[in-house]
Formats: structure tokens, C-alpha cells, sequence
């Protein structure tokens, strides 16, 4: 028996044991029960005893300022040389709703097959089939992503059970990944810690998100992760009457339209060697009324998501201002139209209708305020801040509820009061990250894909196909980022919250940059009831995958 075999021997009796009882510790993402995942891995690696013997070699480290008092759980295994390794996955889980009556089995692979099988009948045929035949595990956090966590932790204790391991493993589990990325963005210190602390050089990133498959045979390797925005449209309108539409101007039709041109619109959608982008879909939609009159709405306010593969902050803004003003053009084209119709049957004299197109960014917004009031804006201004980041950090309000309103907030210092669109961007932000991005890679990182395929082929008679992007978002994309300063002056310019309620540690990010993949286990149905991990590959295949990876990259034997 070899060193490999002797380290795989088994381990899907660990990775079982392991993952079982990470379910049971119910880390809903933004709630204080995340920090049971964190205990549960502190107590892990304080029983096995490399780590129970080494001072400093896990721990937990401390997100700032986190309502919650939650932290980067990682552990540490010093081998020799420099070069690192570092393994990543998010410990916190979606919320059980739609289990309904089943809830209580949510976490308990075993009760919660025999009651699904109970119900069999209610579920699609795909999720019928995969649970008679018994070949996938069911649960929330078997598959997104607890199962690939429990393989990175049991090959680690395997390893750390060597003597004169070749290079370090750095092993993080963070939270908030379902959120808005807390834990990673906190991550990012740490392992520039690290870094600096034991002079690392690392190597390559390894996520272990679940992929998913169209076709069973075939696999997916991903080298890189696709990036989000949100951009926001605020939309001022003027009031009239229903009875006088003609007088106001409803903010609802221009928001209409700005929804229509951009939903789903692929020209918002990338394209990257032969790989592209979801279009944008919208995620919030509200008028500014709080009850009802016959009045129309004085504003609408909504944001939408758009990922990237190259697409910057800067060029998403240009094109959401461009179709804001489209949209208006052609608000206020149809508008005039109308009001020819109708005064011509009236027989009230036509007058064209007042209406100017104007767009503005966030910052434009501000100044005015600020130049028109000067101090006394910018105190209400900044105590606005104080009040909505408390609020937040109690979950007493939503990131998207505190920027919309700031925006209420400066329009009480807007003298002009004619219709206007303001648009900018709601956290979080996640950069876009791919190894094509690096001008240059070793061999053994570069051909990674390509060696694993190799090995996946000979071992397992299954094919792994490459792509440049995991399109799932994942925390791979704050493993690199491109033309930082660039994009960190655009948020600052049009992102409210950015610098009080959110932050990006961009230089930080620059300084531990590394290429990153993502091999995880087969799985289907994320974040619903029937969400599943395909068996053989949690327990047999990725595991053996994850470790070739090791060995080739550390060039560890």
C-alpha cells in the first residue's frame, strides 16, 4: 500500500462521521446560530492531535464589528517548504421553509430519506428516482455546501497524521457565504496573516462547491468564479391626481420600462472563451407609498443582479444609464402621444407635456445636496449613516432598505424637484476571478484541470470537463481581483453604504492573490427540500480528487 492509498483507505467512514455531526450544528446564514458550525469545528481539531499539540495551528478568527460575534473557523498544518495549499468552504446554510412538516429531519440524512420516501409521490421524477435508487444523500447542507467541507476536513487530519509532509495546508470555513460574504472578506486578512507570519507562498485556492451536471458522465472543474453587482434605480416622479394624469408624471412607467429593457437583457451577459453570464433578473420592486390615495406614487425604487466574467462596476454603470435614459425617452415620447389623443377628442388645447429627460449617479445626487447646504446636510447626512449602520448590524433593517433611504434622505436637500433617475449600486459586490487572468502560471497550476482529468479517467472511467467560471457564486471570487483601485473609486462613487455598512479589503486581496478551482461533489437541487449530494462522488471520488490535486500541486508524494 502507498502513502496515497494509505491516506484515502477509508476515509469515507470520516467524511460520514464528520458531515453528520456538522449538520446537526444548524448554522442558518445571518443569525447567531452560525457560530455552532464554528464551535463544532474548533472542537473537531482540538481532539486530533497534531493540532491539539501545535500552538496557533487553528482557531477562530474574528469578523469586526459582527452583530452575531461570528468568526473564520481554520486550521493550520505547518509541513515543510513554503509553498501552501489552501482549502475554503462556507459552513453556513440556507433556512429550512419549504421543508414544512418535515423540518425537524432537515438536518438527519438518515430520518429524513425515510420520510421523503413516505411522500415520494409529491416530489419530481428526477428527485423520485434518486432517492429510491438510493444513490444520493438527502438534507439541507449535504450538498451546499457541508459535504465538500467534511472531505477538506478529513483529508487534513489524514495529512496532519504524516511525518515530513511537503508544503502547508491552510484550511478556512467561513460563514455568511449565503449572505453577503462576511466571513470570506474577513478570510482574506487571515491569510494574509499567515502569510506573513510563516513567509507562504501560496499556491492555489481549492473551494468545494457542488458542481452540477448535464450530462451524468461528465464532471466540471472550475477556475474561477463569476462575479455579482446589484446595480439600484430611483425613480422621482411628480405627483398628480388619477383624474390628471396628464399633470403629474407616474415614476411606475418609467420604472416599467427600465424593468422591461433590462430583465433578462444578454446584453448585460459576458462572454469568455466560448463561456457566458446569466442575464440580469430583478430582485426588488416598491413604490414610495406607504398606504393608499388616488394619488400616483411620487418614487419607485428597485434593484437587479447582473454577473460578470470581465465586466467592471464602471461599464455595468454606463450601460444602466444609458437604458435609464432610453427609458425615459421613450416615457415621455409615449406620454406626449397620449396627450395628443386626448385633447384631440376634449377638444382641450394641447400643450406639450414639461417633461425632461434627466439621469443622474448617486454622487451627482449628493453634491448637489451638499453644495446647496452645505454642513447642515452633511450632518444629517452622516448621523443618517450612524443610525442606519446600527440598524443593520441588528438586523432591525436590510441593506437594501438603508439604501433607499440615504437616497429619501438627500432628496429632503434637492431643490429640483422634476422627475429624475438616480441609479448606483447595493452591496455586496463580488469580483469577477478566473486563472485566465494571471499572465503566468506554473505548469502544475495552469495544466491542473487537464492533470486531474487524467487522473479521474484512469481511476474512475468519468470526465471532467473545464470551465473558466463557476457561475453559482462562490468566495473564490475574492481570491484575485483585477484593476482594483479602479473599481474601489467606483463603488466609493456610487455605492451609499460602501465604506460604512460594506467593505471590500481590495489591497488585502492584491497581496494574497492566488489562482483558485473549485472540485466539489456531484449535486442537485441546491437551497430546495429535495437538495442532494451524489454519494459516490462525496465519499469515493472527490476525495481522491482532492488529494491528487495536493499531491501534484505541493509536488507531495
Amino acid at each position: 500500500m502507498t502513502i496515497n492509498d494509505a491516506i484515502i483507505d477509508g476515509i469515507e467512514n470520516d467524511i460520514k462521521e464528520i458531515l453528520f455531526a456538522y449538520l446537526k450544528a444548524e448554522s442558518f446564514t445571518n443569525t447567531a446560530k452560525e457560530k455552532e458550525a464554528e464551535k463544532f469545528f474548533l472542537d473537531y481539531f482540538s481532539k486530533i492531535p497534531y493540532f491539539k499539540n501545535t500552538p496557533d495551528s487553528f482557531g477562530a478568527y474574528p469578523i469586526d464589528n459582527d452583530v452575531f460575534d461570528r468568526s473564520v473557523s481554520y486550521a493550520f498544518l505547518k509541513g515543510e517548504g513554503k509553498d501552501t495549499v489552501v482549502f475554503v468552504h462556507h459552513n453556513d446554510v440556507v433556512s429550512v421553509e419549504d421543508f414544512k412538516l418535515l423540518k425537524d429531519f432537515a438536518f438527519s440524512p438518515d430520518e429524513l430519506k425515510e420520510e421523503l420516501l413516505k411522500i415520494k409521490d409529491t416530489l419530481g421524477e428526477n428527485a423520485q428516482k434518486d432517492l429510491t435508487d438510493d444513490t444520493f444523500l438527502f438534507g439541507r447542507g449535504v450538498c451546499d455546501m457541508k459535504g465538500g467541507g467534511s472531505i477538506q476536513i478529513a483529508l487534513l487530519k489524514r495529512y496532519s497524521e504524516l511525518k515530513n509532509f511537503k508544503g502547508n495546508i491552510v484550511l478556512i470555513a467561513v460563514p455568511d457565504e449565503e449572505n453577503l460574504s462576511a466571513g470570506m472578506r474577513s478570510a482574506v486578512k487571515l491569510l494574509y496573516e499567515l502569510k506573513e507570519k510563516h513567509q507562504l507562498n501560496y499556491r492555489i485556492m481549492i473551494n468545494s462547491e457542488p458542481h452540477q451536471r448535464k450530462d451524468f458522465s461528465q464532471g466540471i472543474f472550475s477556475e474561477g468564479s463569476v462575479g455579482k453587482l446589484m446595480p439600484f434605480v430611483y425613480v422621482r416622479g411628480a405627483l398628480a391626481h388619477a383624474g390628471k394624469v396628464f399633470e403629474g408624471l407616474n415614476p411606475l412607467n418609467i420604472m416599467s420600462c427600465i424593468v422591461r429593457k433590462t430583465e433578462l437583457n444578454m446584453r448585460f451577459s459576458d462572454i469568455v472563451k466560448g463561456e457566458t453570464s446569466p442575464p440580469p433578473t430583478w430582485l426588488y420592486l416598491r413604490d414610495g407609498k406607504n398606504k393608499y390615495d388616488v394619488s400616483m406614487p411620487l418614487s419607485v425604487k428597485g434593484c437587479f443582479s447582473i454577473l460578470t466574467l470581465h465586466q467592471t462596476p464602471q461599464s455595468i454603470l454606463e450601460e444602466v444609464k444609458y437604458i435609464c435614459a432610453e427609458a425615459f425617452d421613450e416615457v415621455i415620447k409615449d406620454m406626449n402621444k397620449s396627450h395628443v389623443e386626448f385633447t384631440g377628442i376634449t377638444k382641450i388645447p394641447y400643450k406639450k407635456l414639461p417633461w425632461e429627460t434627466k439621469v443622474a449617479n448617486f454622487s451627482e445626487l449628493y453634491q448637489e445636496a451638499k453644495e446647496k447646504y452645505g454642513k447642515k446636510f452633511t450632518e444629517k447626512y452622516s448621523n443618517k449613516m450612524d443610525e442606519l449602520s446600527h440598524k443593520f448590524k441588528y438586523n432591525e433593517i436590510s441593506m437594501i432598505e438603508a439604501n433607499f433611504d440615504l437616497i429619501e434622505l438627500i432628496y429632503e436637500y434637492i431643490d429640483d424637484v422634476s422627475p429624475r433617475i438616480i441609479y448606483g449600486l447595493i452591496p455586496p459586490y463580488y469580483p469577477n476571478t478566473s486563472n485566465i487572468n494571471f499572465d503566468s502560471l506554473d505548469t502544475e497550476i495552469k495544466n491542473i484541470s487537464e492533470e486531474l482529468n487524467k487522473f479521474t479517467k484512469e481511476q474512475f472511467d468519468q470526465t471532467y470537463t473545464k470551465e473558466y467560471f463557476y457561475t453559482g457564486i462562490s468566495d473564490l471570487s475574492y481570491t484575485g481581483i483585477v484593476n482594483g483601485q479602479e473599481i474601489i473609486s467606483a463603488l466609493r462613487l456610487s455605492m451609499p453604504l460602501y465604506g460604512k455598512l460594506y467593505d471590500i479589503p481590495v489591497d488585502t486581496i492584491e497581496k494574497i492573490s492566488m489562482p483558485c478551482i473549485n472540485i466539489g461533489p456531484w449535486g442537485k437541487d441546491f437551497h430546495k427540500l429535495t437538495e442532494r449530494v451524489f454519494n459516490e462522488d462525496l465519499y469515493i471520488r472527490t476525495p481522491r480528487i482532492l488529494n491528487h490535486a495536493v499531491c501534484l500541486i505541493l509536488n507531495n508524494k
